[in-house]
């Protein structure tokens, strides 16, 4: 059996490790090892990547989440925007029993006047996997659907485009459902969709 050959730098070590005094050879480990370390901890840290940007969902005058499903790993944040004049709210609920989030519920949204002006957002992150279902509070409301299930419904007397203010986020580190998000929701500010 043939031993490739390992090149003259190790053919050098392995020489110049013989004529060391044996204290010598035993630093020469530890020096090793200790480069080998941080070297393994060098490479993690500089393979960690950096925290995945933000997801946004929109809202403006037409009383509807603009992004109704978005998908997130573990922890990313999720931003919503109100591109509106007029105030929004935010609340997870769960479909099984129509309850409110204690965690998910951001109070009402302030308008925004106008172009220039201050745009009103809620961040929010979750940390385990799964669907986080939310609605507007101000536009929509729960009602208990055939089979038991809760869903937002329009809120009697407002006006929009005729369906619930209401979406989902979807947790996961599935990579191809990560990759189907709407291409708006990478931008904060969306030109041109700003009104109430």
């Amino acid at each position: 059996m043939s031993v490739p050959d390992p090149g003259p730098c190790s053919a050098m070590m392995t020489i110049e490790t013989a004529r060391m005094p044996k204290e010598n050879a035993m630093n020469r480990s530890a020096l090793a090892i200790g480069l080998a370390t941080a070297t393994l901890f060098g490479a993690s840290a500089a393979s960690a990547a950096a925290p995945p940007k933000p997801v946004y969902i929109h809202m403006n005058g037409a009383n509807e989440f603009l992004e109704r499903l978005v998908f997130v790993r573990p922890g990313q944040k999720v931003v919503f925007v109100n591109e509106d004049t007029g105030a929004h709210a935010i609340l997870g609920y769960s479909p099984q029993t129509g309850a409110a989030s204690k965690t998910f519920d951001a109070p009402a949204l302030a308008g925004t006047p106008g172009k220039g002006h201050k745009v009103h957002t809620y961040s929010i992150s979750f940390r385990h996997q799964g669907p986080e279902w939310y609605y507007c509070p101000v536009h929509a409301e729960l009602a208990k659907a055939p089979g038991g299930v809760w869903l937002p419904k329009v809120r009697p007397g407002v006006h929009g485009f005729g369906t619930p203010m209401a979406g989902l986020i979807i947790v996961t580190t599935d990579p191809a459902l990560l990759k189907d998000n709407p291409a708006t929701s990478a931008s904060k500010i969306l030109p041109g969709y700003f009104g109430g």
